[in-house]
């Protein structure tokens, strides 16, 4: 039986559905003992994002501390803050003419080691990432609240713990990241990414033995922002019966927002096999298809006779961590999409950029010149930093729409550079609702390049401030976009 080149363009996936990988999470100690590890983080040279519409205007807002991940505002005081990776949040003031940093809370006050996720909820600052369990072995989900006032000291509130379930040795741990608050201010939405990197097993040199995913990974949960001291069981029946459990089946959606009209959307991470990255609309009890389906191309190692051969899968790229750590293999146990179970696919990006996409044939080819839409950005992109106009304060042309950044680029990643050079921009989304098949299109248009490691966003007025990872000073960038009159 010939195996099943995965290669599944919007007109075969409609017929079976209902309607990057980026990695911040590493389990560091343990990514030296792989041959190869992730590098889609290296430093790099800093450059200066560069407009490609005259109308755009960017200046440099801050420098920041290293390792600096999410950025965001104090609804109430205004003022700016952001977090690192390593367990810092920090306050942005004024001083002398300058923006500075001054860290108020360290992992020790809030016990994240790994801390990825960050939004406020008036003054309550929600902060979520994994704790280091059982030898760093194994790991647990984590939620906590602090109320940020001025002239007091933040009070630890835990939301939630989750059961431990275990690490492995790669860098695939993706971890619990994404927040976001509901428009009516009444729930908390939190991403927890997949433990693998397409479903496999992956086990830690012989603990949590022929571990795959769980209950507490690939999903998106929805909790009460005044819930207190939470324990989240891996056990899915248990977490849908107390309505923990919002969606399904997403790899990593390292970032979420709510568009004008209350849709929640989510940009998501895909594999090292060539599928695009999807973009989500995001609803409740649905399945977005993984481990089986990414970027709307199936995952060939759900079938038995799989053998990954790049030489005849042009999908596979041999220079990929998969490939070279031996991930993509033979994997006849590989389990069994769920009876009954039905699949909603992406927004479907119409162009004229970040469309591109490998075909049937395996060539690689643009949107633009075949007609075909994608579920969602070019392969391997990692999209990041989302955010919507939701306060319509923008010209008539960005009026209500969204923006999305890209940390990868062509030029510097094996795996996207066969698709394209571009990457490491801000892109504009232009979304339309499509009644016929029940989803969303989007025409994407770049309209800043050159970033360096963008990892997050927000929009205030009509000035995106955009923050940049770097392993020894990051920077926020201003960028001015058109304003409504």
């Amino acid at each position: 039986m010939q195996i099943k080149q995965g290669i599944l363009l919007i007109g075969r996936l409609l017929s079976l559905l209902i309607v990057p990988s980026i990695s911040y999470a590493q389990n560091d100690s343990k990514a030296k003992d792989e041959k190869t590890v992730n590098t889609r983080l290296k430093p790099v040279i800093q450059s200066t994002p560069k407009p490609l519409r005259p109308d755009i205007l960017i200046e440099k807002f801050a420098d920041v501390q290293a390792n600096a991940v999410r950025i965001l505002i104090h609804p109430v005081s205004g003022d700016f803050y952001y977090t690192t990776f390593d367990g810092g949040v920090f306050h942005l003031s004024q001083k002398n003419g300058s923006v500075v940093s001054e860290q108020i809370l360290t992992v020790n006050d809030h016990g994240i080691k790994k801390l990825q996720g960050a939004v406020f909820a008036g003054s309550e600052l929600f902060l979520c990432g994994n704790t280091i369990e059982n030898s760093n072995r194994g790991t647990t989900g984590r939620l906590v609240r602090f109320s940020i006032t001025p002239n007091s000291t933040p009070k630890l509130t835990v939301v939630f713990n989750t059961e431990v379930y275990g690490l492995n040795a790669t860098t695939w741990d993706h971890g619990w990241n994404a927040l976001v608050l509901s428009p009516d201010k009444q729930y908390i939405y939190i991403t927890s990414g997949s433990r693998t990197g397409h479903g496999e097993i992956q086990d830690d040199k012989g603990v949590y033995i022929n571990a795959r995913d769980n209950a507490l990974t690939t999903k998106i949960f929805r909790i009460p922002v005044d819930a207190e001291n939470l324990l989240l069981p891996n056990d899915i029946n248990k977490l849908k019966a107390d309505a923990y459990l919002y969606a399904e089946g997403i790899r990593n959606a390292y970032d979420m927002a709510f568009s004008p009209d209350g849709n929640l959307f989510a940009v998501v991470n895909s594999s090292d096999y060539d599928h695009s990255e999807d973009m989500f609309w995001v609803r409740q009890g649905r399945h977005y298809g993984f481990p089986w389906i990414m970027g709307g191309v199936e995952n060939p190692q759900q079938y038995p006779d799989f053998m990954p051969d790049p030489k005849k899968d042009p999908f596979l790229n041999a220079t990929s961590h998969g490939m070279l750590m031996k991930y993509f293999r033979n994997d006849p146990d590989f389990p069994k999409v769920p009876e009954g179970v039905k699949f909603s696919p992406g927004v479907q990006n119409l162009g004229p950029d970040a469309n591109e996409y490998r075909g049937h044939s395996g060539k690689i080819l643009d949107g633009d010149n075949t007609g075909v839409s994608i579920s969602t950005f070019t392969a391997h992109s990692s999209p990041l930093g989302l955010v919507f106009d939701t306060k319509r304060k923008l010209s008539d042309e960005f009026k209500g729409d969204g923006f999305v950044l890209r940390n990868t680029i062509g030029t510097k990643s094996s795996l996207m550079k066969p698709f394209t050079d571009q990457g490491r921009d801000l892109l504009h989304l232009d979304m339309s609702y499509d009644k016929l098949s029940d989803n969303y299109f989007v025409k994407t248009t770049r309209i800043v390049d050159s970033f360096n490691n963008p990892t997050d966003a927000v929009l205030l007025g009509n000035s995106l401030y955009i923050i940049e990872y770097d392993a020894k000073v990051g920077s926020i960038w201003k960028v001015t976009l058109p304003g409504g009159s």
